[in-house]
């Protein structure tokens, strides 16, 4: 399987059945908890598949043959990956995800359009997503409890581990961001591994080669390179957080600037002049587009986009040199070589 390639419809039909049985039970239920159901599905739509696509990549490359196992196992990915977006929206306070209102927006709308004041309506809104979110993280791992396979109980401690490690990430950026915690450069790099790279490229790889029946010394190394690619991912993310176009990452490009969001960009530019110079805008709530294409210039001017660029080519060199040395089958290598490449590059 090419990560490119279209993904099995097996997979999207174990995550429409699984939200079929839970809205048809939350419509008994009474309330508007079988709407909370219809919108965390909707909420799975749009997205890249990317953790699922690594996950059977993996398997597949590696012999595997543990077909249904490898598709459940993708789809708690997919679940749990949803899980996360919902919960990263509320802490970030977003009401947008891929262009489109999300569940705490969606709600939030519904409340407003009742008649409910806005204050109301946001804290309806951001209780629906964490109640949501809650939900499908359990969902990840009903969904792999019914593996049947020797690692099942595995499996469920490499996602408790992914989820551990990204919570402590989520807690490092909301501290660094509201600026009740420090952090030197070396922080953050450790922070984006945790938050990103641990559930969104490691786990997904390791549980793959795990359902494959890999050796420890394969499922290892495929483990550090997924924790590079999802260093790389997330560098490159925060760039497209600030210089990216809205038309192709689907967020908005002052959303971080806003925010006040502690990336390696910002640590690299704090303590220069063209940065102090600006600084008071940064994390300002009333930030309009002018005063961030002000703060946009000053990266630029001060050096930190460079550096920031210096930074990702010098993780795409190391993670590429792992993946050429790994005891891996030849065209796992190929693959993950290129999907090294278009983190490093992507625009979206």
């Amino acid at each position: 399987m090419r990560l490119e390639t279209a993904v099995d419809p097996r997979l999207d039909e174990i995550i429409d059945r699984f939200f079929a049985d839970r809205i048809t039970r939350a419509d008994d239920m009474g309330g508007r908890y079988g709407d909370l159901w219809r919108r965390a599905a909707d909420a799975t739509q749009g997205g890249k598949r990317l953790r699922p696509r690594l996950l059977l990549l993996a398997h597949e490359s590696l012999g595997g043959v543990e077909e249904d196992s490898a598709l459940r196992a993708a789809a708690a990915f997919e679940v749990l990956h949803t899980a996360l977006l919902l919960h990263d929206d509320v802490l970030d306070r977003d009401l947008v995800r891929r262009g489109k209102p999300n569940l705490a927006g969606r709600f939030a709308a519904a409340a407003l359009d009742d008649g409910h004041d806005p204050d109301t309506a946001m804290a309806w809104g951001e209780a629906s997503a964490v109640l949501a979110g809650d939900l499908l993280i359990s969902g990840a791992h009903v969904l792999v409890a019914d593996i049947a396979h020797p690692v099942a109980a595995t499996l469920h401690r490499v996602i408790g581990d992914a989820l551990i490690l990204t919570a402590a990430g989520e807690h490092a950026d909301v501290g660094y961001a509201k600026g009740v915690m420090h952090a030197e450069q070396a922080d953050i790099l450790k922070m984006i591994e945790q938050k990103t790279a641990a559930y969104s490229f490691a786990a997904p790889l390791r549980v793959g080669a795990l359902l494959a029946g890999a050796t420890d010394q394969v499922v290892d190394a495929l483990d550090w390179i997924g924790s590079r690619l999802g260093l790389l991912y997330q560098l490159r993310d925060d760039a497209l957080g600030v210089f990216g176009a809205e038309s192709s990452t689907g967020k908005s490009v002052i959303g971080d600037l806003r925010e006040g969001k502690r990336t390696l960009l910002v640590a690299f530019a704090e303590g220069t002049a063209e940065w102090e110079a600006v600084r008071p805008l940064f994390g300002r709530a009333p930030l309009d587009a002018s005063d961030a294409d002000r703060l946009r210039a000053a990266l630029i001017a001060c050096g930190a986009v460079e550096r920031m660029q210096r930074v990702i080519d010098g993780v795409l060199h190391d993670v590429l040199h792992a993946i050429a040395i790994a005891p891996l089958p030849t065209g796992l290598r190929t693959e993950l070589a290129q999907i090294a490449e278009r983190c490093a590059e992507r625009q979206s």
